[in-house]
């Protein structure tokens, strides 16, 4: 039998760091900064959705008009995505093999496909099903046997999922299972900053479980502060602190989702490989990805813990217009690209990637 393990609501910890920051100044000087004479005032609206706690803040006149529509946005979002409602988008592909879908979901499928090719397999729609294998989804733990995962492997592999872009067809090979949980909530971020600037909103953030995206600056004008847990110490510590405006930071970690095996004291986490079917073990504990553009930051969290430190570098150097990341290792290095530099603070030493 298995003992579970796994995160609390932890992540309000940053949340308080995060907010308390907005507090800096007065309101008086917060409102004169800008023509909205609201813009100092927040609202604060909390859903629990995607399998996860969320908390969305915005300021200004139009704040809770702004925060209905997000919120609705979000309840919508998760009716067509969620693997665990039999009549969603993703379910019926899945249970017929094929499917039509809406153009947001064919969006994501298609983000999901360029960053499988992208990434070189390292984020794989298509590993739902090692993830039910190895109980992380029913919460029923099992560690698999070389069979098991030899014939699951057989069925993982974007490469043989199609999609027609313009009608939304989708096909899925032989016995695969399709999840868009590794990039739904920075999708659903992304569409939460275009809702909050359809209804004049100039600052906001957002925490959707492990993604923040912020719109501009704080009301003040000055930069949001994003705290990165400690992944040795995720209930109670930060690792670093990045500053950042307009700018989504979406973390990945060993720490979020595992159990233990009791029989052999062996540790699994929720991250898998699909190349091997196993959970990743390359040397990373922590991935943070800061951009602009939440999907892709979810997406590349997963796919450079997966890499780990030497290919994930690399790939960033390859794609250093695109994001920037904050990694810290199994031994607690913490490791900051260029881009970066100057933006981070921690009490650990910061190596810069170039």
């Amino acid at each position: 039998m298995y003992s579970y393990l796994k995160r609390n609501l932890s992540f309000l910890i940053c949340l308080l760091l995060v907010f308390s920051f907005c507090a800096c100044g007065s309101q008086t000087e917060r409102a004169e900064a800008t023509a909205d004479p609201q813009a100092g005032e927040s609202s604060t609206v909390y859903v629990d959705s995607m399998d996860t706690f969320m908390e969305l803040r915005a300021f200004g006149s139009n704040r809770d008009a702004a925060l209905k529509a997000a919120k609705e946005e979000i309840e919508r979002l998760n009716d067509m995505l969620s693997i665990g409602l039999e009549k969603s988008e993703i379910s019926m592909v899945n249970q017929q093999g094929s499917g039509t879908v809406s153009p947001e979901t064919a969006e994501m499928i298609r983000g999901a496909l360029d960053l499988y090719e992208e990434t070189d397999g390292a984020f794989d729609l298509t590993v739902y099903p090692l993830m039910e294998l190895w109980g992380f989804v029913s919460k029923d733990y099992h560690v698999p046997t070389n069979e098991e995962l030899s014939e699951t492997l057989k069925r993982i592999g974007a490469d043989r999922v199609t999609l027609d872009d313009v009608s939304g067809a989708v096909t899925l090979d032989v016995g695969q299972a399709i999840d868009l949980g590794g990039i739904a909530k920075g999708y659903t971020s992304q569409k939460l900053m275009e809702i909050f600037k359809s209804y004049g909103v100039q600052s906001a953030i957002v925490s959707l479980g492990g993604n923040m995206q912020c719109l501009g600056t704080k009301p003040d004008g000055s930069a949001w502060r994003i705290g990165v847990k400690d992944p040795f110490n995720p209930e109670f510590g930060l690792s670093a602190i990045i500053q950042i405006v307009d700018k989504a930071v979406i973390t990945s970690g060993g720490y979020e989702r595992y159990f233990v095996d009791e029989a052999s004291g062996v540790t699994y986490r929720h991250i898998i490989d699909p190349a091997t079917g196993y959970p990743a073990e390359s040397g990373l504990s922590s991935v943070s990805i800061v951009t602009d553009n939440g999907m892709l930051g979810d997406g590349l969290s997963t796919a450079l813990y997966i890499m780990g430190l030497e290919k994930a570098s690399n790939f960033w150097r390859e794609h250093r217009d695109a994001f920037d990341a904050v990694l810290i290792d199994n031994d607690g290095n913490l490791y900051v690209t260029a881009g970066l530099e100057g933006t981070v603070s921690s009490d650990s030493e910061i190596r810069i990637i170039r």
